[in-house]
C-alpha cells in the first residue's frame, strides 16, 4: 500500500476523490499499511482530513481505538494451490536415488494457471541436505529454471520449491516439468500415481516424459506436486 503512494498514485487519487466524491478514500485499507508507511507517505499527501490522519495515528498508537471509515482487514490476495499427484509414498533400500539425472513429468491444465513451484521428497534415511535445480519447459523450449536447496527432515512430507516468477500455462498444452537432485540420500518416491486430477476448478491431466532418465513417471518417482495459482476455489 505504501509503495503505490510512493509511486504517485496519490495524485491521480485526488484527482478521483474530487470526481466521485469523499467516500471513494474510504475503500483504501489504510490501516492495512504499517505506522512508517502512513507516515512517510498516505499521511502528507492531503487527501485525509485532520481529523482522519489523527483517528488512523491512534488506531496504530492508542490502546483505546477509535473507529475508522477506513477497512482494516488487508486484502487476502491470491492463494496457492497444490495439485498432489500420488495417492502414497515409499522407500527401499535401493532407490529413489540421485546422480545427476533428470527426473520429469509432462501435464496440461484446461484452465489458465501460474506455475509458481514443486513439491519435492526428501531423504528417507534421516535428515539431509539437497540442491535442486527446477526447470519449466514447452515443445522443448524453456520458460523458467532455477538452482535452490532444501532441507529434508527424514520424514516423507513434501518440501516446496519455487521459481524466481510465477509460468503462465496456458490450458490445452502440455508442459514439462523436470527437477535434478544433487543429494547423497536416498529417497522417498511417490507411487499409485493419477493421470487425471481435479484441484479447485482446475483439471490436470500427466503424462511420462521422454526426457525422465531417473525413473520418474506417471504411476511414480519425484515432483509429487504442481504448487500454482488458479481460479479462486469457492467456498
Amino acid at each position: 500500500m505504501g509503495r503505490c503512494f510512493k509511486m504517485g498514485y496519490c495524485g491521480m487519487y485526488q484527482a478521483r476523490t474530487r470526481t466521485h466524491g469523499s467516500k471513494s478514500k474510504t475503500i483504501i485499507r489504510l490501516p492495512a499499511m504499517n505506522l512508517e508507511e502512513f507516515a512517510n507517505s498516505a499521511a502528507q499527501t492531503g487527501i485525509l482530513t485532520q481529523q482522519e490522519t489523527i483517528d488512523v495515528f491512534l488506531h496504530f498508537t492508542a490502546s483505546n481505538k477509535p473507529q475508522l471509515c477506513f477497512p482494516i482487514k488487508p486484502r487476502q490476495g491470491l492463494k496457492t494451490q497444490v495439485c498432489h499427484r500420488f495417492q502414497s509414498c515409499a522407500y527401499r533400500s535401493n532407490q529413489w536415488r540421485y546422480r545427476g539425472r533428470c527426473d520429469s513429468i509432462q501435464f496440461s491444465v484446461d484452465k489458465r494457471i501460474f506455475v509458481v513451484g514443486f513439491g519435492l521428497y526428501g531423504s528417507s534415511s534421516g535428515a539431509a541436505d539437497y540442491n535442486v535445480r527446477i526447470e519449466l519447459k514447452r515443445l522443448g523450449c524453456v520458460l523458467s529454471e532455477n538452482s535452490t536447496k532444501f532441507f529434508s527432515d527424514g520424514s516423507s512430507s513434501t518440501f516446496h520449491v519455487y521459481f524466481e516468477n510465477p509460468i503462465q500455462i496456458e490450458p490445452e498444452c502440455f508442459y514439462t516439468a523436470s527437477v535434478i537432485l544433487d543429494g547423497g540420500e536416498l529417497s522417498y518416491f511417490g507411487q499409485e500415481g493419477m493421470s487425471e486430477i481435479t484441484v479447485g476448478n482446475v483439471n490436470f491431466q500427466f503424462q511420462c516424459s521422454s526426457e525422465s532418465t531417473n525413473g520418474t513417471g506417471v504411476q511414480g518417482g519425484q515432483i509429487p506436486e504442481l504448487i500454482f495459482y488458479g481460479p479462486p476455489v469457492d467456498d
